[in-house]
């Protein structure tokens, strides 16, 4: 059995966590030695910094979220010059983040429930849900520019603060199979400029995939060459996705002339919340719970009121306001953290 411990020292805080399936506390390590366990400690290279300073309406998926900019910052803990590590990242378009679900507080279950599943439960490992064993995120996101130890990128589904454990550059060649749908009918390999395609992450909730955007109602797609060398035969296996990921759940959003003016008078990016609430952000819980209800939201430094029509998959955005002096109420204050 392996235990990866995580020790995670950011944005003035520390946090130890034992990342392993029965949940023992993180003092069972001091006697893993004993046990003839393995053990893997991590220390984080830097953290992130979003426009989501809660978990509520982040994104599922980098893809939908691909119009927010945010930040990766080095650590000079790992490196005396961090920036001399970053060097040569920018001759990429897209990277892989791999960072550590740092507020997930929820004890990990075998079985996970999907929102487009609507309550029907699966494995963990067949989803891309935040709630695992060990609760490691991993995002694909476009890079916008590099600065000293800063990273700017495209494509967020992350809390702010979360601590950053590695970054890959992103290689189609490695990475992205040529999608086929059923008919044999082949489409073109995802390019720089498909940012739905290149958003295709770890998503918290496991429950979507930009499969959807291709128009298919479920797909096959043989593996390309790794290499990219056309006189190699492709591998042998084939890309399987279950109907239930490619489905299109997308939601109507509408902005009342009242949230329309606060827009345009705070200068906020409409598309941007748009995206968000076309995926419809709510678990399960608060669809089945509180189903047209109210729900906001943060976004850097604005909230967001919207009103939810689940027999017409509409959502009416009705308030948008700076955060001062505004309490954010907490619909899913009793919301079982195992979805």
């Amino acid at each position: 059995m392996l235990f990866i411990y995580l020790v995670v020292q950011t944005a003035g805080f520390s946090l130890r966590r034992l990342c392993q399936g029965q949940g023992q506390p993180a003092g069972a390590l001091q006697n893993s030695s004993n046990d003839n366990e393995d053990v893997a400690h991590f220390k984080p290279i830097g953290i992130i910094r979003s426009d989501f300073p809660e978990k509520r309406a982040v994104p599922r998926q980098s893809s939908v979220g691909n119009r927010l900019r945010s930040f990766i910052q080095l650590s000079d803990d790992t490196f005396t010059n961090p920036e001399h590590s970053l060097e040569g990242l920018a001759d990429f378009s897209h990277m892989w983040i791999i960072y550590h679900f740092h507020r997930n507080n929820a004890h990990p279950k075998a079985k996970v429930a999907p929102p487009r599943l609507g309550g029907e439960r699966v494995g963990v490992f067949s989803t891309r849900s935040p709630h695992r064993p060990c609760p490691i995120g991993l995002s694909l996101v476009e890079i916008e520019r590099i600065d000293g130890a800063s990273i700017s990128f495209f494509g967020t589904d992350m809390v702010d603060g979360t601590p950053v454990l590695d970054i890959k550059p992103y290689i189609p060649y490695y990475d992205a199979p040529v999608l086929s749908v059923d008919s044999g009918r082949t489409a073109a390999m995802p390019n720089e400029n498909n940012a739905d395609f290149y958003g295709s992450r770890q998503e918290p909730d496991g429950e979507e995939s930009d499969l959807e955007l291709y128009g298919a109602t479920g797909y096959t797609a043989n593996n390309i060459n790794p290499d990219g060398l056309s006189g190699q035969p492709p591998l042998p296996s084939a890309v399987r996705v279950p109907n239930w990921v490619v489905a299109n759940h997308r939601l109507t959003v509408c902005f009342n002339e009242h949230a329309e003016a606060q827009l345009l008078e705070l200068q906020v990016h409409k598309q941007c919340i748009v995206d968000i609430l076309e995926a419809d952000p709510r678990s399960v819980y608060l669809r089945t719970k509180y189903g047209s209800q109210i729900f906001t939201f943060q976004l850097s430094e604005v909230t967001v009121t919207c009103k939810f029509d689940d027999k017409a998959g509409i959502v009416t955005v009705v308030q948008v306001r700076r955060n001062e002096n505004i309490q954010v109420a907490v619909l899913d204050a009793g919301e079982p953290n195992n979805s």
